[in-house]
């Protein structure tokens, strides 16, 4: 994964040290209820698509970027369905990061086929929702609560149920 110009800047400053990022991630569904998914080519796993807010973007100007940069579709955001905080994750360089996770649910504005359109990923395609593969948990998390199609988004806060 590419490290934004603004986080290399960061961590020339604090180095290795843990850096709590505002992230997106795109529940994108096609006409006929597959879930749009990436190969990720960091981990080899299927995964949502999504990725960092750049300063002074707006979460869904975000979203719509990333799924653009990775799949080379076109979407609009329909609906929030959640905001999450990752597990912390330790890269191989030693960087430390933990993201806050803008969900958004997404609808593609055509029918363009999804293709491989960065380095990030090794495959990208929709998944029938019975056939979907293995997630990263939290990736799971975030599908089922979009399937659920609450009113509201999803939110964990101190003292409320899971």
């Amino acid at each position: 994964m590419a490290i934004p110009d603004h986080v290399r800047a960061l961590r020339a400053r604090i180095g290795h040290d843990l850096l709590v990022l505002p992230g997106v991630c795109a529940l994108v569904f096609n006409d006929r209820g597959e879930v749009l998914l990436n190969r990720r080519a960091d981990s080899g796993g299927w995964a949502l698509l999504g990725g960092i807010v750049d300063p002074g973007e707006h979460p869904a100007d975000a979203v719509v970027r990333e799924v653009h940069e990775e799949a080379g579709i076109r979407v609009v955001p329909a609906r929030l369905t959640g905001v999450y905080l990752t597990p912390e994750i330790r890269y191989p360089n030693g960087d430390h990061s933990q993201y806050v996770v803008t969900a958004f649910e997404c609808v593609p504005v055509d029918d363009t086929p999804p293709r491989v359109n960065d380095d990030e990923s090794l495959d990208v395609d929709y998944f029938p929702l019975g056939a979907i593969p293995d997630l990263p948990p939290d990736h799971r998390e975030r599908l089922n609560h979009a399937l659920e199609n609450r009113t509201a988004a999803y939110f964990r806060a101190a003292g409320l149920p899971l």
